[in-house]
């Protein structure tokens, strides 16, 4: 089993913020897949079905960001999943420019709470993440502030716009792992009308 993990915080009062990019691209997931529409049981709203040969499970925690961990914490638990390999974790990047996309096999979490507490449940950086750009926060201005606000309509436009590619993103890791994911993600960033970073 496939597990696509977007980090994100739950209420209204969330859903158009920088914070909930990971949210926006398991939306659209779901869409595409065509799985069934999300369902709450417990810390997280999931949603699954098959993607070619592999099973594949969506997940929303709704523990808020700072406790993201704790949603995924069950995985570690079970003898058929490797962390390594079956985990895609969806996630804001601040220190990306709006709209740009980046997926790595493993790292730091780049002082991202969510990322934080993912590692500290899994106990382990190497898990597969994509990070979708949010942009950087004004000079002046608090980072958790910044990608606490909606975005202005110009830059949600961008990254909504990149949705499709992040979705093919997602389909090729599902299929053929992080590299070749990578490689799409490379091909189709270059191809599109990009914001430097």
């Amino acid at each position: 089993m496939k597990v696509v993990c977007g980090l994100g915080n739950p209420g209204a009062g969330y859903a158009d913020t920088r914070h909930n990019v990971g949210w926006w691209v398991l939306d659209e997931t779901r869409e595409a897949f065509g799985f069934p529409a999300f369902r709450r049981d417990g810390p997280v709203r999931w949603s699954d079905g098959r993607v070619g040969t592999h099973d594949v499970l969506l997940i929303k925690p709704l523990t808020y960001m700072n406790r993201s961990g704790a949603a995924l914490a069950p995985l570690i638990r079970r003898e058929d999943f490797d962390v390594t390999g079956d985990l895609l974790v969806v996630v804001d990047d601040a220190a990306l420019a709006v709209g740009r996309m980046r997926i790595r096999p493993g790292g730091s979490n780049g002082g991202h709470n969510g990322l934080r507490s993912v590692e500290a449940s899994l106990r382990t950086r190497e898990y597969a993440r994509l990070r979708i750009g949010v942009g950087s926060q004004p000079p002046g201005e608090d980072l958790a502030d910044w990608v606490l606000s909606p975005m202005p309509r110009e830059e949600e436009d961008i990254v909504r716009a990149r949705m499709p590619i992040a979705v093919d993103v997602v389909r090729v890791w599902i299929a053929e792992g992080v590299e070749a994911a990578a490689r799409v993600a490379g091909s189709r960033a270059a191809t599109s009308e990009e914001e430097p970073e």
